[in-house]
């Protein structure tokens, strides 16, 4: 059996032999036992081995193989050199594995320095000068540093590539030749990867020598028990995405979510939609300066984001602790990124979710994902309207019942005293309870369409050709029985500011598409707040970010008055007399 998976073979840190001070800062961090990666990698650590582990993202691996690193660190003078080198793909794996090297290192006194790209490299070098133990760096930087003669590796011992399918796929492969063959021929190689493509093991016979294999399987649930990551995906058309993503989102209410999409403009555009709809959302791609991600990632892990929406590029080394989802916006091109993108959550054995909206076209490669990963995805439709309001009601109750037991009450009670002489316990209890449900409403998108039945776009007859982004248009008379995609409509380009037709007027309304915003939304808001009907409203025009209604020129004073006390998909919008027409 392979040991890395073996249940039975349990035991302590001490049990693996590792330097008393390490194994007591383990135990003030509050580490109990190995992870499985850990119990298999570090006994052929210890003993030098050359070693090969495939292992996820939040496995354990960074102890795996810092542990052993720090082990043979000499007790007296360690001189300037390193002994130590782990390369990693990202800027932000780096810091975060030279942190977590430096805090095992304490009672050791492990000088460890991360050297990357985007920052200024003079403190590097200042650093490098006095001498450290174990660096650890991207391999742009740490190639410049060793073409510079600042960076001295004739004492290595160990070199770790970590997460080496990932600095593959980035581009690394000949940075990673010239820094291995640039360290003494008498060295430990150890090598980490959550997949093992060809390329990786071509790379292991060329630098390595009798290798050590371990390959951590993803932990099996016990019987009757939920898996540590769930993984659930639904259907949907392209068109219906941002609701579907919207929907999942009010029902999951994640603490902190991950959501992945493919291009940068992608990601730029979900965003703002996500904004609109009251989520502190925050995007994160490679368009965006070191000081922009940072400054993004700090409003992450201090949660003031409750979402990062990022390409796969742009999230590459992320680890943050409190991710609790991750969704996948577009199915990824390569089955191994799906495997990079769930890591992100699930982990130290905590539970997480992650899901897939997936259109009919990407079934083949939903099959190939579940191939590599060895689970299944459980598909299903996108939470209903109905399912919603149950959620959203079960939410209220629980606020409610917080307040009942524990709330401070004590400012409310003349009113409601006073209002009980007009009205009973029960009514007001009532009005309460549908206050506080109504202040916490979604948008209302309607129920998504499933598309699991779907043939794929290239089986049918009735896939457009051409898409262009621009205004949906809707020509009056309006009315909500207009269709559920908002009655006939057509893509043009920017929208032509014409002038209302003679005894209306335009009506300005601050929410478009970016908020969900369709015909009947604006029809049902202004029939049911002013006293004009369906059709007395004339023509509407949807961009991006507003609406123009046209209205009854006599009437558009009372209908702004009317609209400025409401919502429209749950939120408030700017309400005036177009001024552009």
């Amino acid at each position: 059996m392979d040991p890395a998976n073996d249940p039975e073979d349990s035991g302590t840190f001490a049990d693996l032999a590792l330097r008393p001070e390490l194994v007591a800062v383990l135990s003030d961090l509050g580490y109990e036992e190995p992870t499985p990666i850990q119990r298999a990698a570090i006994p052929p650590l210890l003993e030098g081995r050359d070693l090969v582990g495939q292992a996820a993202t939040g496995t354990g691996k960074t102890a795996a193989f810092a542990l052993p690193m720090l082990h043979q660190l000499p007790t007296g003078d360690r001189g300037r050199s390193p002994s130590g080198l782990v390369l990693a793909p990202t800027r932000e794996l780096a810091v975060q594995v030279a942190e977590a090297v430096s805090r095992y290192g304490t009672t050791l006194g492990a000088r460890v320095l991360a050297v990357y790209g985007g920052q200024p490299i003079t403190p590097q070098l200042k650093v490098l000068q006095r001498g450290v133990d174990v660096v650890v760096g991207t391999p742009g930087r740490v190639l410049d540093h060793l073409h510079r003669g600042s960076l001295k590796l004739d004492q290595l011992k160990v070199v770790v590539l970590d997460e080496a399918d990932e600095m593959f796929d980035m581009g690394f492969a000949e940075e990673l030749d010239a820094i291995l063959a640039a360290l003494p021929d008498k060295r430990q190689t150890v090598l980490f990867s959550a997949t093992m493509p060809p390329k990786i093991a071509k790379m292991a016979r060329k630098h390595q020598t009798d290798p050590v294999q371990i390959a951590v399987k993803g932990e099996k649930a016990p019987a009757g028990e939920a898996p540590k990551v769930s993984q659930t995906g639904h259907i949907v058309m392209r068109v219906d995405k941002p609701a579907a993503l919207a929907r999942v989102l009010d029902i999951h209410q994640p603490s902190s979510a991950l959501v992945f999409c493919r291009t940068r403009e992608e990601v730029d555009s979900l965003t703002e939609a996500l904004k609109t709809r009251g989520y502190r959302a925050e995007p994160l791609h490679g368009g965006m300066s070191q000081e922009q991600r940072d400054r993004v990632m700090n409003r992450l892990r201090n949660q003031t984001a409750d979402l990062l929406v990022a390409t796969d590029v742009a999230a590459r080394g992320l680890d943050v602790d409190h991710l609790t989802h991750v969704v996948n916006y577009n199915v990824p091109a390569a089955p191994e990124s799906y495997v990079h993108r769930i890591g992100r959550v699930g982990r130290a054995g905590r539970e997480g979710v992650a899901i897939t909206l997936a259109e009919p076209r990407e079934r083949r490669m939903l099959e190939a994902i579940e191939h590599l990963t060895g689970t299944k995805i459980t598909f299903s439709k996108v939470p209903s309207l109905a399912d919603l309001m149950a959620s959203r009601l079960a939410v209220t109750r629980a606020a409610l019942v917080e307040v009942l037991e524990g709330g401070d009450i004590t400012g409310v009670q003349p009113m409601v005293t006073d209002l009980l002489a007009s009205y009973s316990p029960e009514q007001l209890a009532l009005a309460a309870a549908a206050l506080a449900h109504r202040a916490q409403a979604p948008a209302d998108d309607g129920d998504i369409p499933d598309a699991s039945h779907r043939p794929p776009r290239a089986l049918r007859d009735d896939a457009p050709r051409t898409s262009t982004p621009g205004t949906t248009k809707h020509t009056g008379p309006a009315g909500i029985g207009s269709g559920s995609r908002g009655g006939a409509h057509q893509r043009t380009g920017p929208p032509e500011r014409k002038p209302a037709k003679e005894g209306m007027a335009k009506l300005y309304i601050g929410a478009g598409r970016a908020a969900s915003v369709r015909p009947q939304d604006l029809v049902g808001a202004i029939a049911g707040e002013s006293h004009l009907t369906g059709k007395q409203i004339g023509s509407i025009e949807i961009t991006e970010r507003f609406s123009l209604v046209e209205v009854p020129e006599s009437e558009i004073d009372a209908v702004i008055k009317a609209l400025r006390s409401s919502v429209i998909k749950g939120r408030k919008a700017i309400i005036r007399r177009d001024r552009d027409t």
